[in-house]
Order: structure tokens, then C-alpha cells, then sequence
């Protein structure tokens, strides 16, 4: 992995493409539907576990994601490469590792659905943004 040939800026913009994604999926595509499954309500997800900084080291982790996915990029990859390297990532690695979790710990299918469905599409974005720019 070789950090120094990250373009930085592409990076952050790539988790910043990612981060809206996640507003509008857990907003108003599934974001009731999510919070019925994991049991939230609308004042909980407001006034429990200081939003903000949730907000923040999420932000910070999806980075970590999109510099990772930069370090594992192939070089001349453009638009279509990065997406497939994306979604190869998402789908062989993040959805499995929620597949399987979710057996275990027997949450909803439907909820397996939006979580992993998310991290599929969160990483072909980023996958799309860092081939084209990268």
C-alpha cells in the first residue's frame, strides 16, 4: 500500500460523496425502516450518545475507507474500473462480513439489505470518484 501517491484531496472528496450517500439512504430512502429494525427512536438518535461526534468519527472512518480503496486502486483505473474495484469491495468484502455477522446475531433480513446494500454502493462511489480523479 502506498500512501504517498494518494491524491488526498480525491480522497476526502470521494468519503464526502459517500457521506451524502448515507444521508440520503438512512434518511429519506430507509431511514425509518433502519431505525424500526434497530429499535431507535426519532429523540433517541437526536439526544443519545452526542450526535455530533458520532457524525465526526463516522466521517473519519469513511476516509479510512476511501484511503484504503485509493491504496488498492489500480493505477490507470478511470471511472468504470473504480467503481467495479468499488463494488468488488463492497459486495466480496463489507456485505459478506454483515451477512455473516447478521446470521449470527439474527437480525432482519431487511436490514442486512440496507446495510449491506449501502456499503455496496458507498464503495462504488468512492471506487467511481477515485478513478476518475485519482
Amino acid at each position: 500500500m502506498d500512501l504517498g501517491s494518494i491524491n488526498w484531496v480525491v480522497v476526502l472528496g470521494a468519503a464526502a460523496m459517500a457521506f451524502v450517500l448515507g444521508g440520503i439512504w438512512y434518511g429519506p430512502l430507509f431511514g425509518k425502516s433502519w431505525q424500526g429494525f434497530i429499535g431507535l427512536t426519532d429523540e433517541e438518535l437526536a439526544n443519545q450518545g452526542k450526535p455530533a461526534v458520532i457524525m465526526g468519527v463516522a466521517f473519519l472512518l469513511t476516509v479510512v475507507q476511501a484511503m484504503v480503496l485509493a491504496a488498492t486502486m489500480p493505477d490507470t483505473a478511470g471511472i468504470t474500473a473504480g467503481a467495479s474495484h468499488g463494488l468488488v469491495i463492497g459486495l466480496g468484502f463489507v456485505a459478506t462480513a454483515f451477512g455473516i455477522n447478521y446470521l449470527f446475531s439474527r437480525h432482519p433480513r431487511a436490514l442486512f439489505a440496507i446495510d449491506g446494500g449501502y456499503n455496496v454502493l458507498q464503495f462504488a462511489l468512492m471506487g467511481a470518484v477515485l478513478g476518475a480523479f485519482g
